[in-house]
């Protein structure tokens, strides 16, 4: 609701404004001239130099100032003609524009004294550098509010004093310096003062120095830092100091303030910190039962917004920058446009937030006193009722206490305690670790109905008496102990495999139970738990996959978002923005890559264990991944080549294999070559550097993982042939010197990154070499021969069929596809087209080159024997073997037109 009351009424609502305009007739056309605009520092600046030169001393011109500037936001905020963010805005802007004056003229008069202070290792000048905190870090300020302040500086070293001045160390001068710009805009004088300061946010609080050097600074972040400080260095702003200084000091703070990993445990830590300030509160209340409602710390006040968007910033800020802007509003607003909380539901918070600051300010404009609590004056209330522009205090009760309402709800979303809702505990760590912990297990898994208690029973005590599990703290312990009950109760509802998912599920928790963010993510979200238990139900690999990667359980918080659709471009996007981004660190660009790849297959995983893509399906997306990240890598590591002639790279990633036919797997690796086309000197050196970077990219082990293995074994020659080919010279290999079995490797290669020139090329070239008129007799002979020399390099005695190599598998099918084109392209050009084996089998039924019904039923054959194999692998299984009846009509099917293609007997 907008407030618009007359301007007489608001000289009369507001004690302060009507005392200040009695003190001095002249105020009140001062006052109706300067409110006809938002305030800016240039007018600060003008006001402040036409005080001083009648001879006002900076403090006193600098209270004045800010009396006024208090009445002009009074009025304007009043009338309706300004909004919060120009009263935020202004005061905090303000602020700033004070401790720079102050600080500029008091360093002025200390520097006369004592000679300006160096840095003992650069030499260079020091200066004071002030971090404003809390809303004035992020520039929401108050319009009565204290300003939370912290002083450091970046070298220690002593003042250059000359012979009439008297030297002091650095520390010593920058707090002299301190205590004085605090007394300069604090004191209380005739004129009132500028801001209160609060110094208790520095390192050690009031007990410590009252300024650090920026080694103090880091040291106690890496000793004595506690939780609740990283969440108040969060809004930490400089607002003064030299630029340079400034990385400094922010590069201390980034990664105490911030964590690489997704940290859910900071919403354990700032639940605790949150039921402090209630019980504070409600001593306060206890105490005094006739005040009114506080619209800051009661429940569903602003400080729950404020808890509701900075806990999400150190939850994911280390990871995502768009997430470290220090304002709440424009914080909230990024949480919404990213999804993580629901639009409308941002959007409400927003109106709830406006609503309550609105009517903090109102409190405050009464007397500019810094209270948040409505007055037990009724008169007092009615005044502030009116304010906000309602008829009295139940009107604004109507809408006030909606709105604290709704902020208390989406609070207690995000930060109730979920474990208080949890059913009496029979399974916790003082059982875990009885004499009789069996027992105990067994007892509990009995009035589970759980299959195989015995064995489940043995395996939860192995784990639970292991050593990484003793070592760990009680609290992690606790939530550990909590999990595992958790998470039994789940497994126990499936049907069958309950003994072998309590298996995967521990060794998952022994890979993260040193991660107290992970245990928290999943004590914080129990839907989180219960889908972990699903996927590794339903598969070994993700069971293995999720322990390598545990920072991808943030994915499982969103059913929405995992069930997407990717959208492929912007993925690309996004993967190239942050590419840039970090463009210089190799190292963030390594885990980016991998991060974001495994994200995204991990969404493609879930969505494939729930049946919702076929296997051809999730191969296209698996395929179509691995070309946006092969392309990102391919610029990424151009730009890390300082000699690189040209800002482009006239270079491309050839796909042979699985990714060359979209078919790619989970776990497949890339079988790739290198091509180029460019006539500089330097050009093979440089883009065989290239692609040396680009494998070492792509397999190099850091903590995210790795991206993909590389086989570059299909390039021309082989193992002895170069890294990098000239597109002329592999037109002139594969047209003179390539083997057939090259060719044949031929059909199912694509052009999958780079230049796209390049791309067209080698397009070209495949259809000239695919399309040549070959020998019938000599073809099939090489073909068999090929064949024949992979069946014996894969002979096994299991008495189970081999999926992929056994007479009527899928290299079979492969190879009479590859036959098919390499025999019949020259006449049929769409041969060539890279469309994969089924829908080339359907083709050849369609051209005559085989019986059509025949083509259909191999077809169904091939899809069948990739769907188990598939299914094979998420179990963990390395050879796709099966019984021999499972498949037995797909291989005779399969067998029946090797026959009638090879004209061999069955």
């Amino acid at each position: 609701m907008s407030k618009s009351i007359q301007t007489n009424t608001a000289y009369s609502l507001s004690r302060f404004v009507q005392r200040w305009l009695q003190a001095n007739p002249q105020r009140e056309q001062e006052l109706e001239n300067i409110s006809q605009f938002a305030l800016s520092k240039a007018k600060f600046t003008e006001i402040l130099q036409k005080q001083l030169a009648e001879g006002i001393s900076l403090p006193a011109a600098m209270r004045r100032l800010r009396n006024l500037l208090m009445a002009s936001l009074i009025k304007r905020d009043l009338e309706g003609s300004a909004d919060l963010h120009e009263v935020i805005s202004t005061i905090s802007a303000f602020a700033d524009f004070a401790i720079e004056s102050h600080l500029q003229s008091l360093t002025q008069e200390m520097t006369a004294l004592y000679g300006p202070p160096i840095g003992e290792e650069t030499g260079e000048i020091q200066a004071l550098i002030v971090l404003g905190m809390g809303k004035l870090g992020g520039l929401e300020l108050n319009v009565s509010s204290d300003i939370d302040l912290i002083f450091c500086y970046n070298e220690d070293g002593d003042t250059a004093a000359d012979t009439n001045q008297k030297s002091l160390s650095n520390h010593e001068f920058f707090s002299r310096l301190g205590k004085k710009l605090i007394a300069a805009i604090s004191e209380i004088t005739e004129d009132g003062f500028s801001f209160r300061v609060d110094m208790a946010l520095r390192p050690n609080g009031n007990s410590g120095p009252l300024v650090a050097s920026f080694g103090m600074v880091e040291d106690y972040f890496l000793v004595q830092g506690r939780e609740w400080e990283r969440y108040a260095w969060v809004k930490a702003r400089a607002i003064t100091g030299k630029p340079s200084d400034i990385a400094i000091l922010e590069k201390i703070i980034f990664p105490f303030v911030y964590r690489r990993y997704l940290d859910y445990g900071v919403i354990d830590s700032l639940r605790n910190m949150h039921h402090q300030i209630r019980a504070e509160v409600i001593r306060q209340e206890t105490r005094h039962p006739d005040r009114g409602i506080n619209v800051k710390l009661g429940r569903g006040g602003i400080r729950e917004v404020e808890f509701l968007a900075q806990v999400f910033q150190l939850i994911r800020g280390g990871r995502e920058s768009v997430l470290r802007d220090r304002s709440t509003r424009l914080t909230l607003k990024t949480l919404g446009e990213k999804g993580i909380l629901d639009l409308q539901i941002v959007d409400r918070l927003m109106q709830s937030y406006v609503f309550l600051r609105n009517t903090e300010h109102c409190l405050q404009y009464l007397d500019d006193a810094q209270t948040h609590i409505f007055p037990a004056n009724m008169q007092d209330q009615h005044c502030v009722a009116q304010m906000m522009g309602f008829d009295g205090v139940e009107s604004l009760n109507k809408v006030l206490i909606p709105h604290m309402q709704f902020v208390a709800e989406q609070f207690d979303a995000i930060f109730k305690d979920k474990s208080s809702e949890e059913e009496s505990e029979t399974l916790n760590t003082t059982n875990l670790s009885a004499i009789d912990a069996n027992e105990n297990i067994i007892g509990y898994l009995n009035t589970l109905a759980f299959q195989d208690s015995k064995e489940v029973a043995q395996r939860l005590s192995a784990t639970w008496q292991s050593g990484k599990i003793q070592a760990l703290p009680e609290a992690s312990q606790i939530k550990l102990a909590a999990l595992i009950q958790n998470g039994l109760k789940a497994i126990s509802k499936q049907t069958d495999g309950q003994a072998s998912t309590t298996h995967r599920f521990l060794d998952f928790l022994e890979q993260i139970a040193r991660r107290t963010a992970y245990l928290s993510l999943l004590s914080e979200f129990p839907h989180a738990l219960e889908r972990v238990i699903r996927m590794m139900s339903a598969s070994d690999w993700a069971a293995k996959f999720l322990s390598r990667h545990p920072i991808l359980l943030d994915e499982l918080l969103d059913e929405s978002v995992l069930h997407q659709t990717p959208d492929w471009p912007n993925f690309s996007a996004e993967l190239d923005r942050l590419m840039q981004e970090q463009s210089g660190d190799v190292e963030s660009q390594l885990d980016t890559l991998r991060e974001l790849h495994h994200a995204q297959l991990f969404r493609l995983l879930a969505q494939d264990l729930e049946g919702k893509m076929s296997v051809e399906h999730l191969a296209d997306s698996l395929s179509q991944l691995a070309d946006i990240v092969v392309e990102a890598v391919i610029h990424a590591v151009w730009k890390t080549i300082p000699s690189r002639h040209r800002e482009t790279p006239q270079f491309a990633v050839i796909a042979y294999g699985k990714l060359g036919g979209k078919e790619l797997s989970y776990a497949s690796d890339l079988d790739i070559i290198f091509l180029y086309d460019d006539d500089d000197q330097e050009a093979p050196a440089l883009y065989a550097r290239l692609a040396q970077r680009f494998i070492t990219w792509m397999t190099t082990h850091t903590s995210s993982g790795i991206l993909f293995d590389i086989d570059i074994a299909l390039r021309p020659d082989g193992a002895s042939g170069l890294m990098v080919s000239s597109i002329q010279s592999f037109a002139r290999y594969q047209e003179k010197s390539a083997w057939l079995w090259e060719h044949q490797a031929l059909t199912r290669a694509r052009f999958c990154a780079g230049d796209r020139s390049i791309g067209q090329q080698f397009d070209q070239i495949r259809t000239n070499v695919l399309r040549l008129e070959r020998a019938p007799d000599k073809l099939m002979q090489d073909v068999l021969a090929m064949r024949s020399k992979m069946r014996d390099a894969n002979t096994h005695r299991t008495g189970m069929f081999d999926l992929k190599h056994d007479h009527g598998g899928m290299i079979d099918i492969e190879f009479i596809v590859q036959y098919l084109v390499l025999r019949h392209a020259h006449r049929y050009s769409e041969l060539c087209e890279n469309i994969g084996n089924i829908a080339l089998l359907k083709l050849s039924g369609k051209l005559g080159l085989i019986d059509a019904n025949q083509a259909n039923e191999v077809a169904n054959s091939y899809r069948l024997l990739r769907k188990l194999q598939h299914n094979l692998r998420l179990q963990g299984e390395e050879k796709a073997r099966v019984n021999f009846d499972k498949v037995q009509h797909a291989i005779q099917a399969s067998e029946t037109l090797w026959s009638d293609v090879f004209r061999e007997s069955a």
